[in-house]
């Protein structure tokens, strides 16, 4: 094998890198679920039985004690059932289609929630749910990609608002020099992915927590029940097996139900935003996970061919004669080194990595530190289009817009 196809190789697998991390979320997603469905089973499995064998002996006592039929008592509880999906209960509830019930119908529709304890029974309220769920469920997925987008426009604020008073007061600017800090422009204080996810997850663990201390003496459910309807709700999840709001009154039933609304749509928006904030930190691990796949190739192909003693010179950055794989430093290729590959697909780099160049580090902070003290706005290094992040539709592409730079910033 010549050495020109092994660089031809190499730069193959670069350029199938979009399809090759499609493939291989794939394969993890269907591992994830198997490992789910083992996980839930072993664990729902015995209930459920139990549960049958408990409800197969009621029925029988009943019938016996009653002298009814199992035919007709089975036939009796599936008209029952039919009754429960029209919002028929035994138990007197708030009724399901007056114009309070139908705009907690239409919330749970919008928002992708989908309790299931209220659904259109009419053709015609199943044909303008078709119509009205296709429009509503597009513009509330805008509303939450746009709400993240104002997050991480606070967040930006916040950080050019601190590092304007920290440079204040640490003495930088010369004494009757008055800075324009206005000229930074936002965009160069883009935040951390890691920043913006830890904010949305205390944010998102903060009302859960409020929304559950509200609901559990409302409702009269425990505190950890509580817990699941906030995120099961709050995910779009929705199975319905709690469901708030539903008793035909409250003690204080205006408040309760503002309160209920103001947390759900902050809640959805908050989980969603993570949710988009999570699938951009998977991306870096399968980019991470596709340029180890890449150097392993490329580190067979040098074995392969080191008789044949190719030298090039020597770029800067490499270690030795010898790379950290055992690659000479002057292999062609995206992958002449992990740490070169990394940097170059926007991957996090490794503490060993961190702790050589942190003279290199340092420099670079105190450089950063003087342009912005004299009046030059801070820069964003780095390319979108060897990170990554490019391309992408909705919430992701919203991050990657904003997000973009951090990873070979950070």
């Amino acid at each position: 094998m010549m050495p020109g196809r092994r660089v031809q190789g190499c730069r193959s697998l670069h350029f199938n890198e979009d399809n090759g991390r499609f493939v291989l979320l794939a394969v993890l997603i269907l591992l994830y679920l198997l490992c789910g469905a083992a996980v839930f089973s072993a664990i729902e499995r015995p209930s459920e039985l139990r549960a049958h064998g408990r409800w197969n002996g009621t029925l029988l006592n009943f019938s016996e004690t009653f002298n009814i039929s199992l035919r007709d008592l089975n036939s009796f509880l599936r008209e029952y059932e039919a009754a429960i999906a029209a919002g028929i209960r035994a138990d007197a509830l708030r009724p399901r289609w007056d114009f309070t019930g139908a705009f907690y119908f239409v919330g749970t529709v919008v928002s992708t929630i989908g309790f299931g304890m209220t659904t259109p029974v009419t053709i015609a309220g199943k044909v303008f749910l078709i119509f009205y769920g296709l429009l509503g469920c597009a513009a509330t997925i805008l509303f939450f990609n746009l709400f993240l987008e104002r997050i991480i426009t606070l967040l930006a604020v916040v950080m050019k608002a601190v590092r304007e008073r920290r440079i204040r007061n640490s003495g930088l600017l010369p004494p009757g020099i008055r800075h324009d800090f206005s000229a930074y422009s936002l965009p160069g204080w883009k935040p951390s992915v890691y920043h913006v996810m830890l904010i949305l997850g205390l944010s998102a663990i903060t009302i859960s927590c409020c929304a559950s201390a509200m609901y559990s003496p409302v409702e009269g459910w425990a505190y950890l029940d509580s817990l699941y309807f906030c995120f099961v709700t709050f995910s779009t999840i929705g199975f319905g097996d709690f469901v708030s709001s539903q008793s035909a009154a409250y003690e204080y039933q205006n408040l309760y139900r503002v309160a209920n609304f103001f947390f759900m749509l902050m809640g959805v928006c908050c989980i969603y935003s993570l949710f988009n904030v999570i699938s951009i930190v998977i991306k870096q691990v399968l980019n991470w996970l596709l340029e180890k796949m890449s150097c392993l190739f490329c580190q067979r192909c040098n074995k392969a061919n080191a008789f044949l003693g190719r030298r090039n010179a020597i770029r800067p950055g490499s270690r030795g004669r010898q790379g950290r794989f055992g690659q000479s430093p002057d292999s062609d290729g995206p992958c002449d080194s992990d740490t070169e590959g990394r940097r170059l697909s926007g991957e996090m780099i490794s503490m060993k990595d961190l702790a050589a160049s942190s003279k290199v580090s340092l420099a670079i902070m105190q450089k950063q530190l003087s342009e912005s003290a004299n009046g030059y706005p801070r820069t964003v290094c780095g390319s979108s289009h060897s990170n990554g992040f490019s391309g992408g539709v909705g919430a992701l592409g919203i991050m990657n817009n904003r997000l973009a730079e951090t990873s070979n910033s950070r």
